[in-house]
């Protein structure tokens, strides 16, 4: 009999008195029968136990910038390996990374690598960090684990990008193995949660207070507005002072500007006026680190001292053009510290964007 190396055994779910067996990764809860695949497409029940379907195969591999995750905070200007698999735990109608995260088809899945493999290849493409991403990681839970512990053998940090729907339990030993997250925080109403992404609000925010509050994970958000749905004033107002009053003034906050995609094309792109005003509104409610995305605007890409006003970090895009921080991550002009995960000295790799295939990295 053949052994499918990519299934593996997992340890969050329970069997229920009607014979299903229910899935405890994230709050969906999915209770399924023999056979049968959760919502997220690569946790199923197979011999009344949910398996991994998907441990070691990924939709690609890639060496980006770290801004592009986006952190802005964290380890700014160096080279990172993003990679993720297929399906997503979320609905979302307007998914911008739909290809991969609503993908049935194992096609999809056309790399693959050991969590050893992945650590080699970061370390000799000369990366800090690991990036999880395209889809939610929360659904491969146990390969991006893995793959985290491989590349802290090396040094090599983790990186979360995600949208922390995720069960308490799980939630803690995920977080253990991560070093900087950015959560996206896709609306403050639950019925924009519920209508068009198919989950809720509250394990969103139990989850930002759980990483800020409970570990020393770097974490910055990101917020992708979309024109009549999540950007009116009131919703910024009361989204941004609700940071400000449980995950402090610290925190980066990303606007992003949506595009028609999956099931919003009817939807227009969002105004570079909307990202401007929902920045103003977060400056105002004491944030002290706001940025925008999908849009052109280096004066708000780039990274100001809080407390003397002067240019700390120069973004265009991607690319650092200007520092001004010293070797303990202080501003130059008057010593003041910027939140952050920094090195003495950026990273050089600026916009580029690399593909690579994992079977050059075997070992």
């Amino acid at each position: 009999m053949t052994i499918d190396s990519h299934i593996v055994a997992t340890h969050y779910w329970h069997a229920l008195e009607d014979g299903r067996v229910q899935c405890d990764v994230c709050p969906r809860a999915c209770k399924l029968h023999e056979g049968q695949q959760g919502l997220c497409f690569v946790r199923a029940n197979q011999n009344n136990q949910i398996v991994l379907t998907t441990y070691g195969r990924s939709s690609g591999f890639c060496v980006d910038p770290i801004e592009k995750k986006p952190l802005n905070h964290f380890l700014p200007g160096t080279p990172v390996l993003s990679f993720g698999t297929a399906g997503c735990n979320l609905a979302c109608k307007f998914c911008q990374n739909w290809d991969i995260s609503k993908s049935r088809e194992m096609d999809t899945l056309a790399d693959e690598a050991s969590p050893e493999t992945i650590a080699n290849a970061a370390q000799q493409l000369g990366c800090r960090s690991v990036a999880y991403t395209y889809n939610d990681p929360t659904i491969f839970h146990e390969y991006a684990i893995d793959v985290a512990q491989a590349c802290h053998d090396k040094g090599i940090k983790s990186v979360a990008v995600t949208a922390g729907y995720v069960c308490p339990e799980p939630r803690a030993e995920f977080y253990r193995h991560m070093d900087a997250a950015n959560v996206d925080l896709k609306a403050f109403t639950d019925d924009f949660y519920f209508k068009l992404t198919g989950a809720h609000l509250a394990p969103v925010l139990d989850t930002l207070k759980y990483i800020k509050q409970e570990t020393r994970v770097w974490l910055e958000i990101t917020t992708l507005l979309i024109p009549g749905k999540n950007d009116s004033d009131k919703e910024l107002e009361a989204m941004t002072q609700w940071i400000v009053e449980n995950l402090g003034k610290d925190v980066p906050l990303h606007f992003s500007a949506f595009h028609p995609d999956w099931k919003m094309q009817d939807i227009p792109a969002t105004p570079h006026s909307t990202l401007s005003r929902a920045r103003r509104i977060a400056q105002n409610n004491g944030l002290r680190y706001v940025y925008v995305g999908n849009v052109h605007d280096e004066e708000a890409d780039s990274t100001y001292c809080h407390h003397c006003g002067n240019k700390v970090i120069g973004r265009d895009w991607y690319v650092l053009t200007s520092w001004n921080l010293d070797e303990k991550g202080q501003c130059r002009h008057c010593g003041t510290s910027c939140a952050g995960v920094f090195e003495p000295h950026p990273g050089t790799w600026g916009a580029r964007r690399r593909p690579v295939h994992l079977k050059d990295f075997a070992a």
